[in-house]
């Protein structure tokens, strides 16, 4: 597996409304700046503060590179079950071999294309034996507006289902409630089956709910989690079922909206990653404040082998693994675009 801590290839790329840098890393959009209509230039894409650091050698690869965005495949690793509620299956997920977190190409070096006008390609082999060959990866700018478009290409060895995410990343303002996720009308929201991390808790764990303002809180109220930073220190995972359109998070503190879409016919769900000062260890150390905005097929981002399971998220019937036919590529489009907030 590549360390990160060896430096990797990175290019950007300008256009009428910004510039956007990615890492071979895990190909990983790093930093990206947007010039919104009022001329202002804003960069929504969170970079983990560590970036710059020393990081302790324990830390995962994908850990010790986090920035931006890059797709999961496979999405999840295993969680820690002390907590969880009597309808998962903890022996499954207890059993689930560790693997790189959220998938080999989380955790190796992309390779880049050669130079195309207009866009950043990427591709990656996996290693022989994997049900995935290779994934390819194309960010492109839209020329005249503030937004970028990307295109994923998963191609199978062998017939198989995965779990698979795109893990966005998206900064949050110092102040608390100076951000508001915008959701459209979905299915059910669910929260995890047990806890995050310890001592970080917000929500009660195992439950569902149909509006986002109205989450089962840990201590029996409801809590509003739209409205960020949190005040409190919390590491939490909600997982939204069966989104109408797409995601938006308006930093009312920097002025300006960001809005995340998606092919919702291969990824039915989004997993929202809340990352409000909860770890206290390295290279966290209490400070990172990061929403996760994360459009997946999976079972909360727990083990593959739980996602492919007849999980609880399952019988619900949403899926959590994606189906990939041998020798075909399965493409999933999305586009991430920013706009200014009206002033008041």
């Amino acid at each position: 597996m590549t360390d990160p801590r060896a430096p990797g290839e990175m290019r950007s790329l300008a256009w009428s409304h910004g510039v956007l840098s990615v890492q071979s890393f895990g190909g990983m959009l790093g930093p990206t700046s947007f010039v919104l209509g009022d001329g202002r230039q804003v960069s929504p894409f969170w970079i983990a503060p560590w970036h710059a650091e020393d990081v302790p050698a324990d830390v995962d690869p994908m850990t010790a590179a986090l920035r931006g965005e890059w797709p999961c495949i496979p999405f999840g690793y295993p969680f820690p079950t002390d907590s969880f509620s009597g309808r998962w299956d903890r022996a499954l997920e207890d059993a689930a071999p560790p693997g790189p977190v959220h998938g080999y190409s989380s955790n190796a070096n992309w390779s880049f294309g050669p130079p195309a006008e207009g866009q950043i390609g990427l591709r990656i082999d996996y290693p022989p034996g994997h049900p995935v060959r290779r994934l390819r990866r194309t960010l492109r700018p839209v020329p005249g507006a503030a937004a970028i478009e990307f295109d994923l290409s998963i191609e199978a060895r062998r017939p198989t289902r995965l779990p698979v995410a795109l893990h966005g990343c998206f900064s949050l303002p110092a102040t608390p409630g100076l951000a508001r996720i915008d959701v459209p009308a979905f299915r059910v929201g669910r929260t995890h089956p047990g806890r995050v991390e310890p001592g970080a808790g917000l929500f009660e764990s195992d439950q569902t709910f149909v509006d986002l303002c109205s989450v089962p809180g840990l201590d029996g109220a409801p809590v509003d989690a739209t409205g960020l930073p949190f005040g409190s220190a919390v590491e939490e995972l909600l997982q939204l079922d069966g989104l109408a359109g797409p995601i938006a998070l308006a930093n009312l503190g920097g002025g300006y909206r960001v809005i995340f879409d998606w092919d919702r016919a291969l990824l039915p769900s989004v997993v929202l990653w809340f990352s409000n000062r909860g770890r206290q260890y390295a290279p966290w150390n209490g400070r990172t404040q990061v929403l996760g905005i994360e459009p997946a097929c999976t079972a909360f981002g727990l083990s593959p082998e739980t996602s492919l399971s007849d999980n609880p998220v399952a019988q619900g019937g949403t899926p959590t693994a994606l189906v990939l036919a041998a020798g075909e590529e399965t493409r999933i489009r999305y586009r991430v675009s920013v706009e200014a907030l009206p002033t008041r």
